[in-house]
């Protein structure tokens, strides 16, 4: 019967080694029933010349690009609730027009999931060395995170998340200047003099109102991205 006394790490040798994995404590599924209608959608889309792409998340998917710039070659690709992973993700369809400029937001609702700073970085290299091999004539914006305001009720899990959003939108500025692309500070212009988002332009805190998105596109035009 000593044949059944197995050690401990004969007992573990047995067990599949991605049973043992720890699982994460965060959540980086980003295949919403939302996602999947607004991605076949785009994937479905013409392309055209020298194509305008805001990219993002929900920030992004709420605005009408075209008619805030004028200028029809602006194209909205935002998808709310959308993550750096579901960026990646979607890249191809993004890229397959050889889109003139790409103005990149993500990244809050990363943080809303704890995923680690470390790891959206990461996601953050991966989208830019993508977007520049599958089309390399493409001028990339990388846009800060925008602040929140945690005065508001909504969006609990997207408050307190300064300090993380102070790190990514520096590791943003560094990853331009080292892969020559542009990076986009709007943070300032929309923080009110505590530092959250003013509540001049947003009613819930997270999201932007009409005149938060005047103010971006100002700050665009200022910046000369919309040459």
């Amino acid at each position: 019967m000593t044949g059944w006394h197995l050690s401990i790490g004969a007992l573990l040798s047995l067990i599949a080694p991605e049973a043992l994995a720890q699982t994460p404590a965060y959540d980086t599924t980003f295949r919403t029933t939302y996602y999947e209608q607004k991605s076949s959608l785009y994937a479905l889309l013409p392309n055209t010349k020298r194509e305008i792409i805001f990219l993002g998340n929900s920030i992004t998917d709420t605005a009408e690009w075209a008619e805030l710039l004028g200028n029809k070659r602006a194209k909205n690709r935002g998808i709310s609730g959308d993550t750096s992973f579901g960026v990646l993700a979607r890249l191809d369809e993004v890229t397959a027009s050889q889109p003139a400029k790409i103005f990149l937001m993500i990244g809050i609702n990363d943080l809303s999931r704890d995923i680690p700073d470390s790891l959206i970085i990461r996601n953050y290299r991966r989208i830019v060395r993508q977007i520049r091999e599958a089309s390399p004539r493409t001028t990339i914006y990388l846009q800060s995170i925008l602040p929140t305001n945690s005065s508001f009720p909504q969006f609990a899990r997207h408050q307190g998340k300064a300090n993380h959003i102070h790190i990514l939108n520096n590791a943003l500025r560094i990853i331009a200047a080292q892969t020559g692309q542009r990076y986009v500070d709007l943070h300032p212009y929309l923080a009110g003099p505590d530092g959250q988002l003013d509540p001049r332009y947003t009613n819930d805190g997270l999201h932007l109102n009409g005149a938060g998105y005047v103010q971006w596109v100002r700050v665009l035009h200022e910046n000369h991205c919309l040459k």
